[in-house]
């Protein structure tokens, strides 16, 4: 049995790491309400901008839009969404495990020949493709720290021009997808090029109620305009969700950390208790055995 020094150096420390995760618990939850609330907003935007896309350009005949180019995909991108931080649970493991599956299975070729690319938002999954000898293209590790439409754009508007000038012939991103607090779902979206959500979904497309829009200058202009967008939007709604999943996990992960903790104090506490108990047994036995001693002599 250890000491009792052990023991309430232990305990000590036990408790010290339960203040901490309770902090970061708090702090986690906050980050999350707000987390929250930005992918709440965007995805009614998201989705009925895109529905409206895909109405407009059904009833346009020869889309030829550079962005809806279907190629034999030679040259792919994958976009891997993770956090700068761990204490997340298994929240980038499993972007990261969803990457690979990608990788190895579904461009697994492209992978062979050296024609797979990385782009990695967030050091997490910078520093794991990056280490394993990936392409991994430019470093954005500082996203999370100044998060907005406009500076998930720029990542964006890199991929739209190379898959314009014909350089990337396919991109998917890899992200958790935010359900609630405890529960996040992996999801892997084509962004390039850019298809029917039906048809992306299941590899045919279905026919929408159609609705009759009024629309100015022209369908073909608004369709010029909109796909940009579109395709600009989906990043950004994934990396909301990758960000509020981040907090969503976390927040999970410390609670079960401070849970935890308390257990394992109740345990220390028990143990310093028989060990007490044991100390003073002990020196009542000495105290007793030694008056005993003296009586006799």
């Amino acid at each position: 049995m250890a000491n009792l020094k052990e023991v309430r150096n232990r305990i000590s420390s036990v408790s010290s790491t339960q203040q901490i995760t309770k902090a970061m618990k708090m702090v986690a939850a906050a980050k999350l309400k707000r987390a929250t609330n930005a992918i709440v907003q965007l995805r009614p935007y998201a989705n009925k901008l895109r529905g409206i896309l895909e109405q407009v350009s059904a009833s346009v005949e020869g889309n030829d839009s550079p962005y809806t180019q279907d190629r034999v995909p030679t040259k792919v991108v994958v976009i891997v969404l993770t956090s700068n931080r761990g204490l997340a649970g298994a929240f980038n493991a499993n972007a990261i495990k969803a990457a690979n599956n990608l990788i190895f299975n579904k461009y697994a070729e492209q992978n062979a020949k050296g024609n797979l690319s990385i782009i990695a938002i967030g050091k997490r999954g910078h520093d794991f493709f990056e280490r394993r000898g990936f392409n991994v293209i430019g470093n954005n590790n500082e996203l999370f720290n100044q998060l907005s439409f406009l500076n998930v754009s720029k990542v964006t508007e890199y991929v739209m021009e190379e898959f314009k000038a014909g350089n990337i012939d396919r991109v998917e991103v890899v992200y958790n997808q935010f359900r609630n607090a405890a529960m996040q779902e992996m999801v892997a979206e084509q962004v390039l090029p850019l298809l029917p959500e039906e048809k992306a979904a299941d590899g045919h497309a279905h026919l929408t109620t159609e609705t009759d829009y009024i629309i100015e200058p022209s369908k073909e202009k608004i369709i010029e305009e909109l796909i940009p967008k579109a395709i600009k939007t989906q990043v950004y709604k994934a990396v909301l969700d990758s960000n509020a999943s981040e907090h969503g996990a976390r927040m999970t992960a410390m609670d079960k950390a401070t849970e935890n903790a308390g257990d394992l104090l109740k345990a220390l506490k028990l143990s310093y208790n028989q060990a007490r108990q044991a100390a003073i047994t002990t020196e009542l036995s000495e105290i007793v055995s030694g008056a005993a001693a003296l009586s006799n002599g």
